[in-house]
């Protein structure tokens, strides 16, 4: 009896939850502009966790990671109406580029669960090749979560320019990628992110406290040198006191990747 009591009990916490889901997915392409609840992205991963554990299914979300534990793992999601955006975010509460847990070794490598979770992009697209992560006041969403798409013409031009000059393994300023904005580049010198957190690397060379990291924008991109790609970790201070224009993850990577002619496909 009691177990019976206890299913119908699960059953209507699901429905609640659904409930809640449906209005706070549907809220997530407006958060931007309105900024009315900087937990909503949040309150979605923990819908999107109930759901996949009850049922197996991660609605709302593309997809649901837990071969790591809750503590450890990731959705990816796309809001279902506006301007499309394929994020992945963690399944534990991560505040965002800032967040120390980020700087410990038990932490996983969340870009390059991003950068394998490009096959859930939108169909007929060009496949994504960069990703990218908001400052703390860039952002409308105190959930870290990371931007799957493409680098925009003028980040790719300039990264492509500078890409084979730049020393492997050195964090070196580059010119040309964002309008007004210092930006640094360190070349891995490498086709694969496994053995590069860039989160940590950043860190190490170019933001060591909490507040210089909560100021960092952040991209990683993939880009052909000599006939085989390699990632390039890109970062910028966000400029708080004024006189260039505040710097987004959208200056920098389009989730909606346009096709374009005669570009090859990053692996």
């Amino acid at each position: 009896m009691r177990a019976r009591r206890d299913k119908h009990l699960q059953r209507f916490e699901f429905i609640g939850w659904a409930g809640a889901v449906i209005a706070l997915t549907c809220a997530l392409p407006v958060m931007g502009a309105a900024a009315s609840d900087r937990q909503a992205l949040w309150h979605v991963v923990r819908a999107c966790v109930a759901n996949f554990q009850l049922t197996g299914a991660a609605f709302p979300c593309l997809k649901v990671d837990l071969s790591g534990g809750v503590q450890n793992g990731f959705v990816v999601l796309r809001p279902p109406f506006g301007k499309t955006d394929t994020i992945l975010t963690p399944t534990r509460k991560v505040i965002g580029v800032e967040d120390t847990w980020l700087q410990t070794p038990s932490s996983p490598n969340y870009f390059l669960a991003a950068w394998n979770a490009r096959e859930l992009a939108p169909e007929g697209a060009e496949t994504p090749s960069a990703l990218a992560v908001n400052s703390s006041s860039s952002r409308s969403q105190d959930q870290l979560h990371i931007h799957i798409g493409c680098l925009v013409a003028g980040a790719r031009l300039g990264l492509q320019a500078a890409a084979a000059k730049l020393p492997i393994g050195v964090w070196q300023r580059i010119e040309f990628v964002i309008p007004d904005a210092d930006v640094w580049a360190y070349r891995t010198g490498s086709p694969n992110l496994a053995g590069f957190d860039p989160f940590r690397l950043a860190a190490q060379g170019l933001a060591v406290t909490t507040a210089e990291r909560a100021r960092l924008i952040m991209a990683v991109a993939a880009v052909r040198v000599d006939a085989r790609d390699e990632f390039f970790v890109l970062a910028s201070r966000a400029d708080l006191g004024g006189s260039h224009p505040q710097v987004t993850a959208e200056d920098v990577v389009d989730p909606t990747c346009p096709k374009r002619a005669n570009v090859s496909q990053p692996k």
